[in-house]
């Protein structure tokens, strides 16, 4: 069943509801994936001659990952050949691969008023805390162009999340992250169905639950779908809301109280498409038998290891040969795909829903939804080589950068168009599903990140883990939760 591809975008958010984020701290969402130039002619230059550096080279510091700083000299020479003065040299800084632990990091420097790193990689789900507080310089102001240039041709979703007051900009999606449905191609087309055309068309649950069944029956492997259910930040932001938008639930009603007003949303966890999404899980793990699944899906797809699985303990097994269907991010489709592991006998879909978009209670929801992970780049307000980070920031802006850090290290570009191009789609691996990378990117939903999500998604994941675990009912457990989040929203 083919499913509704218009584009998922928050709208602008109100400065009420900026302030309600205010607050948030080191202790915000955890990692999701828990992964022609920008800049026209009235933008500002880089400037090294007062520079303090010796030889007269400018060298801007980059707070991000390991893998960006295991290629550094590469990615100087890309961002060299993007036109960015070779009197500025870029050093990466590895942070911690504990996306919580960077932010807490950097909260510490900001808030100290430390003028390294001049560049900061920042989570899409925490850049929100640091704008609202100011502590990020204001790029919308700073380099207009680029600005302009990110908002018109980057991932809609992407851009919601690195906004603040007045719809500025103030940080540049550096690559954006969406999960999908990893399948073994193989062992389905030897089970008889034909896979034309799922790269690009959401099918329902029931009739993936029933096909990853009869698949897992007719092969000789140990699991059907495996997922990430571990009562973990990561449930909450990303696969528990995944489930549960896809057929047309939320937590806060509407897509525009993602962002608050905290305390002034309604909370809609005890609705019956929230109440769906947990009993159709419950019947993937316990089976058809159990009192509270959901009519019409298949059971027993699932094991119970879902429960304490996080990404890579659900990626292995299907790596390795030993599941049908895998929920996951890109970095686990580059993994799968390679040569020695599955190769072509990888397939990617887009992740199954509940109900069609025609027929949800909220715009935006049911269809195949994809958690928004990804990472941005800001400028530390702080920084004595402003010219020269922001000449850095518009040479990451170029295609030819984005597109070799595809290939490179598997960071998804974040330009809608760039996942259609020939080059992308001629990059090993991933280059095979640039397809459904769009699809997903253009129906991501970010996490409600306010003041208080620290609080409730830990709560939230709690109880929905406990709830498919068996221990708690589905209606009386989401009916409890609505309880427990309202006494954390009237609590601010």
């Amino acid at each position: 069943m083919a499913d509704d591809q218009s584009e998922k975008a928050v709208s602008s958010v109100s400065r009420r509801r900026f302030v309600q984020a205010a607050g948030a701290t080191g202790t915000a969402a955890s990692l999701a994936g828990c992964t022609g130039g920008g800049g026209g002619g009235g933008d500002s230059t880089a400037t090294t001659t007062s520079s303090g550096d010796g030889g007269g080279k400018t060298t801007v510091q980059l707070a991000t990952d390991a893998d960006l700083k295991e290629i550094k000299s590469k990615f100087n020479s890309w961002l060299h050949d993007a036109g960015l003065s070779k009197d500025i040299e870029v050093e990466p800084i590895a942070g911690s691969d504990i996306t919580n632990k960077r932010q807490s990091k950097y909260t510490q420097w900001l808030s100290s008023g430390r003028k390294k790193p001049s560049l900061l990689m920042m989570d899409n789900g925490w850049t929100l805390p640091f704008i609202v507080r100011d502590q990020l310089l204001n790029l919308s102001e700073e380099i207009p162009d680029t600005a302009k240039m990110v908002e018109d041709e980057y991932f809609n979703a992407s851009v919601g999340t690195a906004k603040g007051p007045n719809d500025d900009l103030f940080a540049v999606p550096m690559y954006p992250d969406f999960p999908t449905m990893q399948y073994r191609k193989d062992l389905v087309q030897d089970a008889g169905y034909d896979t034309s055309g799922w790269a690009t068309s959401s099918m329902t649950w029931e009739r993936f639950s029933k096909i990853t069944a009869d698949v897992k029956k007719q092969s000789d492997v140990d699991y059907g779908f495996t997922f990430q259910f571990k009562s973990y930040a990561g449930l909450s932001c990303c696969t528990f809301n995944e489930f549960l938008s896809s057929y047309g639930g939320t937590y806060f009603g509407g897509l525009d109280n993602l962002f608050g007003p905290v305390g002034d949303r309604p909370i809609t966890v005890d609705e019956k498409p929230v109440v769906d999404s947990l009993r159709m899980l419950r019947t993937f793990v316990n089976g058809e038998s159990d009192k509270h699944g959901l009519d019409g899906v298949t059971g027993n797809i699932s094991p119970q290891a879902v429960l304490q699985w996080s990404e890579e303990p659900s990626r292995k097994p299907f790596t390795n040969g030993n599941a049908v269907m895998h929920r996951n991010w890109p970095y686990a489709v580059n993994i799968s795909g390679s040569e020695d592991n599955l190769g072509k006998d990888l397939g990617v879909m887009p992740i199954p829903h509940g109900v069609s978009p025609e027929n949800a209670k909220y715009e935006g929801t049911g269809g195949t939804t994809a958690a928004l992970g990804g990472w941005h780049t800001a400028v530390n307000p702080n920084t004595t080589k402003k010219e020269a980070a922001l000449e850095v920031l518009k040479a990451m802006t170029n295609k030819q950068v984005q597109f070799n850090l595809l290939e490179e290290i598997g960071w998804m570009p974040p330009r809608p168009s760039m996942l259609d191009s020939d080059t992308a789609k001629n990059i090993p691996v991933m280059g095979r599903h640039m397809e459904t990378f769009r699809l997903a990117g253009e129906n991501a939903i970010p996490r409600p990140v306010t003041v208080v999500w620290p609080q409730e998604r830990s709560k939230i994941a709690q109880s929905a883990n406990a709830t498919v675990a068996g221990q708690k009912a589905p209606k009386k457990a989401m009916t409890g939760l609505k309880k427990t989040l309202k006494q954390i929203e009237d609590s601010v």
